[in-house]
């Protein structure tokens, strides 16, 4: 009769042979399942990041519409993510939106696999989680050791994917003058090389960088402040409260940090042999401090943020009733 003590492996103070232990899955396992689940990721949302990245170069194939706000004023919105992508599929088909996957899908795994590297090589000190108001207070030097941390591992993988940020960027804007010059990963790698050299890798990675440490020290401090001095020790779901400061505060602020997105993607198309990058639909900017100023005077700092609820530009609304 099998009994539970059976089931147990241990017969006469031995471990039964025929019944064996689930290993603890390897830092291998681990990463290869988020490398996978990255990529399932990528592809799902890819369509979401062409049509923003199409709407940042000021692409705007189709005609705005007019509607009116909650207080009855009449306003041009601009087609939404829905129109647009309906518009790229009439155009290339519904394979159409997933141009410039492939780089993305590459980036994904790269990233895995240097922040596994890094953590490995830089192990992150152990600090006791902090439960008190009192804890808290006395916990700012742990949230700086672990933001300094996070941030050299986020630096280091943005360099590693950069050059594939940049080749995915510039396939998807091939869509605006319908060029074929970027096809092929490998092709692609090839050409900016012998154009760019291995700067052409590189462009835009400076306000990439800044934007995504800007990020990363806001939320973290933010939410580490709100979760000392904001939530009280004696409401019940304190706790509860604390866990969801952090998401919360990551959507604030990437809405702050977005025009450091904007200019890199930019900069990524800029003066690149693509008509996306290139007079008239763009100027040729020096820099990335020339380009945040060009932006910044047309009032466009925020293009691509939204996909729905587009209203014209009021520079634009302007110049077309004179």
């Amino acid at each position: 009769m099998v009994t539970p003590e059976n089931l147990s492996g241990e017969i006469g103070g031995q471990r039964d042979p025929l019944i064996e232990v689930d290993a603890a899955p390897t830092p291998m396992d681990v990463d290869t399942a988020i490398v996978l689940l990255g990529a399932g990721v990528t592809a799902v949302t890819h369509p979401l990041l062409y049509v923003k990245l199409l709407i940042q170069v000021g692409h705007e194939p189709l005609a705005p519409s007019v509607g009116t706000t909650m207080f009855g004023s009449r306003v041009l919105y601009l087609p939404g993510f829905f129109s647009y992508a309906q518009h790229i599929v009439r155009v290339d088909g519904k394979r159409g939106l997933f141009r410039g996957l492939s780089p993305r899908i590459v980036s994904s795994a790269i990233s895995t696999v240097v922040r596994s590297k890094v953590k490995q090589a830089v192990p992150q000190e152990q600090v006791e989680h902090a439960a008190s108001r009192d804890d808290l207070k006395t916990s700012l030097k742990k949230v700086v050791k672990e933001t300094s941390h996070e941030m050299v591992i986020q630096c280091l993988s943005r360099i590693a994917t950069h050059p594939f940020h940049v080749i995915s960027v510039r396939c998807m804007a091939q869509f605006v003058g319908r060029e074929v010059k970027y096809s092929g990963l490998f092709s692609c790698i090839t050409k900016i090389f012998k154009e760019e050299g291995v700067g052409g890798f590189f462009v835009g990675l400076v306000p990439h960088v800044l934007g995504e440490v800007i990020f990363l020290w806001c939320c973290n401090l933010l939410a580490h402040f709100i979760n000392t001095y904001a939530v009280d020790d004696n409401f019940n779901q304190a706790p509860a409260v604390r866990s969801y400061t952090k998401f919360v505060m990551g959507i604030a602020v990437s809405v702050l940090t977005y025009p450091f997105m904007l200019v890199a993607d930019l900069m990524a198309v800029n003066n690149c042999g693509l008509a996306a990058g290139l007079p008239p639909s763009s100027p040729i900017f020096k820099s990335w401090l020339h380009c945040w100023n060009h932006l910044s005077q047309q009032g466009h700092l925020f293009r691509g943020s939204s996909f729905f609820f587009r209203r014209v530009p009021v520079t634009a609304m302007t110049l077309a009733e004179e």
